[in-house]
């Protein structure tokens, strides 16, 4: 459930860095699975219920809002 960085998601598909980069994380960041803070790419909530997974209780916290409402 926490960040991941780029290395470790290719190793696990068996695919090439630039592979995950130029074909699979932008279809990923547009159906909004994942996002891309400073530590890593973490999965959305949409991304856990698209697994039928719980999605940890902390995530909302845990996550920046890339489209976030400033209250000023």
């Amino acid at each position: 459930g926490g960040p991941v960085g780029i290395e470790t998601i290719a190793a696990g598909l068996s695919e090439p860095r630039a592979a995950i980069e130029d074909i699979i994380e932008p279809y990923m960041f547009q159906q909004g699975l994942i996002q891309r803070p400073p530590r890593g790419r973490v999965l959305t909530a949409n991304a856990w219920k698209h697994l039928g997974l719980q999605p940890p209780k902390d995530l909302e916290a845990a996550q920046f809002r890339l489209f976030q409402q400033d209250d000023e």
